[in-house]
């Protein structure tokens, strides 16, 4: 009897996990709430187990997850991301029930998914990072903490969750008023988000460039990096677009931040995929942000210009097997490009289109194109969960054909029915700063005119141009 793997997760992920186990000779187990009923995930997997109604509160019930893992027989769990894929009680869960965690070990994650513990962990690494505080105290005593850190190093400031990403419970803070008027109301959103209403405050880096680095670790610790990736073009602090490698052009500096990456992952013990994040400034100083301790959305990059099967490389890892290479063995090839085509409306806010029929769907393909998605034509996108509906990564030998390649893509990827950042994609492969490979966070901001577009890729556009094609396939057999 082949041995089991349950993925404690949706979507795409949970099918590129999937296809990893199969591929090293196990059998995967899906987990699902009704709203996803109809998801390929299912589909997919060896078997699947209903956890409940949902939707959210079961994919997040520890104890619902480690019953179905045991009935179902596996021996290890994989969290993907998101849901429970940084929580510490799920992992410390994991290991007391017998199962093995496929990432760091719980108190790895801890450590490092309380960012005041982190920032203390680097510094004693003497890691480069931002001027910060530690958690401020409760009650006024906390605000006047915060005033006082805000007279010595000046505004902006950044209030943060300590627990927690995603984006979630960070907060610009421009003045002392302001100051006083957030602190309670990132409590409570930490709170309900995290259930740690702890924050502290860094100086503000301003208008950034966000630089990352993959690491891989075996249990003996050794530690390798696959490079970096760029993920400066955000919305609200969350990615958008994300490069490998990162375009900063200046290559000893990009090799001191992926030495400075293996360092830090070396001083928290760090075992299995995690990525290590860095702020860069106008003067290409560069500081320490945080350590994600589970596979990223954007690992499809790395990916590709490594060669190196990331989620594989995971599960090998957590089974006991140490690197099958070094840091010689690490070659970057080229570039690539990763957008997140998500059921939302760039032009409202990016509000997400959940609850519509995908009418009509349409990939584009060919050579370095790599699509991975849960949607297909007829699907009905859950309202309840994450707006992704594909990642689509480009691979080049030149910046410009990846480019070029992303550019081919979009205009031949068709999804009707909900709207999409597909036409908001193709605006910024067409602009210049973007050509030239020069943005950082602050890119959607002062390129408003990425927003500027008629929306001729509506449902009626999109079916009309899918009948054509097969109204002229059909009247001409040697159509390609």
């Amino acid at each position: 009897m082949k041995k089991k793997i349950l993925v404690a997760n949706r979507g795409e992920i949970a099918i590129r996990i999937i296809r990893a186990i199969q591929e090293l000779n196990y059998e995967a187990v899906a987990v699902y709430e009704t709203p996803d009923k109809e998801s390929r995930h299912i589909r997919l997997a060896n078997e699947a187990v209903w956890l409940g109604a949902g939707p959210r509160c079961d994919y997040l019930n520890i104890e619902k997850v480690i019953k179905a893992a045991k009935r179902s027989g596996a021996c290890a769990v994989h969290p993907g991301y998101g849901f429970l894929a940084e929580n510490p009680d799920f992992a410390r869960a994991c290991e007391e029930a017998g199962l093995i965690f496929i990432g760091p070990s719980s108190e790895v994650i801890t450590n490092l998914g309380n960012k005041v513990i982190a920032r203390r962990i680097m510094a004693e690494a003497g890691i480069p990072m931002v001027p910060g505080t530690q958690n401020l105290s409760p009650g006024q005593a906390g605000v006047n903490e915060a005033l006082a850190f805000a007279a010595q190093y000046n505004y902006p400031i950044m209030l943060k969750a300590t627990s927690g990403g995603g984006g979630r419970g960070i907060r610009r803070i421009d003045s002392d008023e302001q100051m006083r008027a957030e602190i309670p109301m990132a409590r409570a959103e930490a709170k309900a988000a995290f259930n740690d209403d702890s924050v502290y405050l860094e100086k503000l880096v301003i208008n950034p460039k966000h630089v990352e680095v993959q690491i891989m670790a075996d249990r003996e610790g050794n530690t390798v990096h696959l490079g970096t990736r760029d993920c400066s073009i955000q919305r609200r602090n969350q990615k958008l677009i994300e490069i490998a490698p990162s375009m900063l052009g200046d290559q000893a500096l990009l090799d001191t931040i992926c030495e400075t990456a293996v360092k830090a992952a070396k001083a928290a013990n760090y075992f299995n995929a995690g990525t290590v994040e860095f702020l860069l400034d106008k003067d290409y100083n560069y500081y320490f942000m945080e350590i994600n301790t589970r596979i990223q959305v954007e690992h499809t990059v790395t990916e590709i210009v490594t060669g190196i099967d990331l989620v594989r490389t995971q599960i090998k890892l957590a089974l006991g097997k140490l690197l099958a290479f070094t840091q010689k063995d690490v070659q970057l090839r080229g570039h690539a490009i990763e957008m997140r085509i998500n059921a939302e409306d760039p032009q409202n806010n990016f509000m997400p289109e959940g609850g519509k029929k995908v009418t009509v769907y349409r990939s584009p393909g060919g050579y370095g194109v790599r699509l991975d998605g849960f949607v297909y034509q007829g699907y009905t996108i859950p309202k309840v969960y994450d707006s992704l509906l594909v990642k689509m990564t480009v691979h080049g030998f030149s910046w410009n054909e990846t480019v070029d390649r992303l550019r081919r893509c979009l205009q031949n990827f068709v999804i009707a029915g909900p709207k999409t950042t597909i036409p908001f994609y193709l605006n910024i492969v067409k602009d210049p700063d973007f050509i030239k490979g020069d943005f950082n966070t602050s890119y959607l901001d002062t390129h408003p005119h990425l927003f500027e577009y008629e929306e001729d890729t509506d449902e009626a556009n999109k079916l009309s141009k899918l009948i054509a094609e097969i109204h002229y396939r059909g009247k001409n057999p040697y159509a390609a």
